[in-house]
């Protein structure tokens, strides 16, 4: 048997998944399979679930109920080690999270040698060619608050990055820049898209979901409602919901219908 199909199957599986904050359930029995090189965009109304669950594949958020799977390593496995696993994961939030005493290099090398004990010229060299790949070299002695948003959230890509990840998490990576910012931050997950990263995106750019997934997942009120290619999902959708969704995202007078009729649950975007 050839070694690529030794390594066949999900690089990311998620089975059986519940998660609730007290009474409120946010996760109803997901399951999920994302295979190495896919990218997989998440998409639903607010409270839907999307963010509960892409925290729950690396366990920011622990499951009530389930099992997630990484690279074939159980992470909810009681006797995994956690923080080994997470190594091969990076995640991308929609805050940057940098250190604004840092300077851009440092802000990447940083974790690099306390998690995984490179020493100062490797972690340097990693920090440079990640920079270069987001489009930031000229950046690298900065401090973030001399940088724009979009600019930030690319030196967040590139430190995750870094790190040398089998898989990258986002979680509204654009959510909180101005419109005009936004695009070279979809160019950078392009670019990863592109490269044959596994990706598992959640968004509202529908653009990008259109034009970069593999697959699109439409989640409300906890539960998996449509998941297909985006021409299936994004352009004949098969469900009540999913039609109402996207005409909201393409009608923002909806938005305010949309808010009523959903079936919030609160916590767990």
């Amino acid at each position: 048997m050839s070694e690529s199909l030794l390594k066949a199957g999900p690089e990311i599986e998620v089975r059986g998944l519940h998660k609730s904050f007290g009474d409120n359930e946010v996760l109803r029995g997901i399951d999920l399979e994302i295979n190495q090189g896919e990218v997989v965009c998440v998409i639903g109304p607010s409270g839907s679930g999307k963010s509960t669950l892409l925290r729950c594949v690396n366990l920011l958020e622990e499951p009530t109920k389930g099992q997630v799977f990484v690279g074939g390593t159980e992470l909810t496995d009681p006797d995994v080690d956690i923080d080994a696993a997470r190594r091969g994961i990076g995640m991308v939030f929609q805050q940057f999270n940098l250190f604004p005493h840092l300077t851009v290099t440092e802000n990447l090398t940083l974790p690099q040698r306390r998690v995984l004990k490179r020493n100062k010229a490797s972690a340097a060299k990693a920090a440079a060619e990640n920079l270069e790949r987001v489009g930031l070299s000229e950046k690298a002695t900065a401090y973030p608050a001399s940088l724009s948003g979009g600019q930030q959230q690319r030196v967040a890509i590139a430190r995750a990055l870094a790190m040398g990840p089998e898989v990258m998490l986002f979680d509204e990576p654009t959510s909180a820049l101005d419109p005009e910012l936004v695009g070279d931050v979809l160019a950078v997950m392009r670019m990863l898209a592109n490269e044959g990263m596994t990706m598992m995106v959640v968004t509202h750019e529908m653009t990008f979901a259109r034009e970069v997934a593999d697959r699109v997942v439409f989640m409300d009120g906890g539960v998996i409602v449509e998941d297909g290619t985006p021409d299936q999902v994004i352009g004949n959708p098969q469900h009540e919901r999913t039609r109402h969704f996207l005409s909201r995202l393409l009608d923002p007078a909806m938005a305010d219908v949309e808010e009523e009729t959903s079936d919030q649950v609160g916590k767990g975007d």
